[in-house]
């Protein structure tokens, strides 16, 4: 695809920079395409027009006046909105933080403005990112542009689902437990989850903190290159960011997959995967083989015990974080309450949706006095052997390959009401948080109901340039960016 709206980030720059098209007229035309979709998809919860429209027009003087411009000048690129944004409402899906407008802007979203990308607004989400199909947002539900009728993934299936739509080229999300992935996967594009402390989290509103990462979603596997070349790299700000130097992502792509050897877990092939998934996966996989990588059947072991693990870790960490919401210091405070005990509780039960409440209650049960050495020291060993798993399995092995998802996308209302199906969607991605891994989801094949499917590629700590390599090789081949999501209907 091509042209002022539609384009990847290497055309719309191109354009920009030729002065074939000024950044003002791309992010007109993205807009028009957001506010021509946007009431069938309900990807953004803000769009932020004035803004957007004053960002291109600094572009477009700087290039009219001879300077530099920067990689991601005039594209188009939206935010999930539980990344701070200077002056502008970051409510993270919830109640609790409708009012909340940060003074400062995340490292991330500072670094995307300080590259010439054009900001066009915040994505939709499941209250703080806590869920796998954007039905946990307090304001709205996020569709899947290619079955209205189905999630578009969580927790960051507003950011999916508007780079699907053609609203953006890219955007960011974050990932907890496959909440970029995930939604890639449903939506039929590539999102990548970098190597823990790969992108400055300072901005990103806490939910797990030894999980959480910053990451992006892209039309094409360059397009997620690109936007990781600009986000990723130490960040003083941040005590676990790393200092290590950032790679030429965008020289990795052209390597192809010979000589590649790739693992083929077995435990991410077993029941409960949809045949028509496991179908795409292993065409994907041939042609990975065909490409000339060499395929190993390995094992994972503690691979059954992630989920477990997962929402023990996670529900801890985020009953620590969400504690502050407590209607003394920020955000939304009930009325006419004089006592803190009934403040603090009015406060939560007005502003936390039910997930929200559920995950607090859990963590907060897991860190109790008597119940700490049993499930969240536990968990945190678990959590070693998953991670010791993939490191004896990266001794010889280049990446690892998997589905992304154990199904495609399912309807709204089909899970929702039974949290432990809903855990289960992110079975496949929730080892790789743990583990601090990277890894990229890119689209594979269609279902018969022409629902796109997701393989997940897994590398070694911060080598995103192997995932990014292979990824490349392999989209080549399968070709899926021609198809897109005709916005015309249900599957």
């Amino acid at each position: 695809m091509s042209g002022a709206c539609g384009g990847t980030i290497a055309e719309i720059r191109s354009l920009v920079s030729s002065g074939q098209a000024s950044a003002v007229e791309i992010c007109r035309a993205h807009l028009q395409r957001a506010r021509d979709v946007e009431p069938r998809v309900k990807a953004f919860r803000a769009l932020l027009e004035e803004s957007a429209l004053s960002q291109a027009e600094t572009i477009d003087r700087d290039r009219r006046e001879g300077r530099p411009l920067g990689p991601l000048a005039g594209v188009p690129i939206a935010v999930k909105d539980v990344l701070c944004t200077r002056g502008v409402p970051t409510t993270c899906g919830s109640l609790i933080l409708r009012n909340f407008v940060p003074v400062y802007d995340a490292t991330c979203v500072a670094r995307l403005r300080q590259a010439g990308a054009v900001i066009v607004g915040k994505t939709n989400m499941d209250e703080f990112a806590m869920g796998s199909s954007t039905e946990n947002s307090a304001y709205e539900k996020t569709c899947n542009p290619w079955a209205l009728d189905r999630v578009p993934g969580g927790s960051s299936g507003g950011s999916a689902a508007a780079v699907a739509a053609g609203e953006v080229p890219a955007s960011l999300g974050s990932d907890t437990g496959g909440s970029i992935r995930q939604p890639a996967a449903f939506c039929g594009i590539p999102g990548m989850k970098p190597t823990y402390g790969r992108v400055s989290r300072y901005g990103l509103v806490a939910f797990a903190s030894s999980l959480d990462q910053v990451g992006p979603l892209g039309l094409t596997v360059e397009d997620v290159a690109r936007v990781l070349q600009v986000i990723a790299g130490h960040d003083p700000l941040d005590s676990t960011s790393a200092p290590l130097p950032v790679p030429d992502y965008l020289a990795a792509l052209g390597k192809g997959a010979r000589g590649l050897r790739i693992g083929v877990p077995k435990e991410y092939f077993r029941s409960g995967l949809d045949p028509e998934v496991e179908t795409a996966v292993r065409s994907g996989l041939k042609i990975a083989e065909r490409l000339g990588a060499r395929l190993e059947e390995i094992s994972l072991p503690h691979t059954e015990y992630a989920i477990p693990t997962y929402y023990i870790i996670a529900t801890a960490e985020a009953s620590s974080n969400l504690a502050r919401y407590d209607g003394v210091r920020y955000g939304h405070r009930a009325h006419d309450v004089h006592q803190m005990g009934p403040l603090y509780v009015r406060t939560r039960t007005e502003g936390f949706g039910s997930e929200v409440k559920r995950r607090v209650m859990l963590g907060t049960y897991v860190l109790s006095a008597g119940y700490y050495d049993a499930y969240y020291l536990k968990g945190q060993k678990v959590r070693t052997l998953i991670r010791q798993d993939f490191e004896r399995a990266f001794e010889k092995l280049d990446a690892i390959v998997t589905p992304t998802s154990p199904t495609p996308a399912f309807r709204f209302g089909e899970k929702v009401d039974d949290p432990l199906a809903m855990y289960l969607s992110d079975i496949f991605t929730v080892t790789l948080n743990l583990a601090g891994l990277p890894g990229m989801s890119i689209p594979c094949g269609l279902t018969r109901d022409h629902l796109p499917v997701g393989m997940q590629i897994i590398g070694r700590r911060f080598d995103e340039e192997m995932v990014l390599r292979l990824g490349a090789a392999l989209e080549g081949e399968i070709k899926f960016g021609a198809r897109r999501p005709s916005l015309d209907g249900t599957s």
